[in-house]
């Protein structure tokens, strides 16, 4: 699956939360192998989404910025083809 500009999130480390700096993104549960669907999460107007699949709670933080994340570590970069 192609990414292009929506970011995408993991929490292969078993975080209770994890803030975003997107209210638009994939969550991809832990990394592959031992990832779930990538799954497209909207916030809306909340300030926090729990992903139906890993039971993360992604909290919004503007702060951070567009397709960033606290910890650092939660970005998924997927390896070149």
């Amino acid at each position: 699956m192609a990414h292009g500009s929506t970011p995408h999130f993991h929490n292969t480390e078993g975080l209770r939360s994890i803030e975003v700096g997107s209210k638009e993104f994939q969550c991809v549960g832990a990394l592959p192998p031992f990832d779930h669907p990538h799954i497209f999460i909207d916030m809306g107007k909340d300030s926090e989404a729990v992903c139906p699949y890993c039971s993360t709670l992604y909290v919004y933080n503007g702060e951070l910025g567009d397709g960033n994340a606290k910890p650092a570590s939660a970005i998924f970069k997927a390896r070149a083809a």
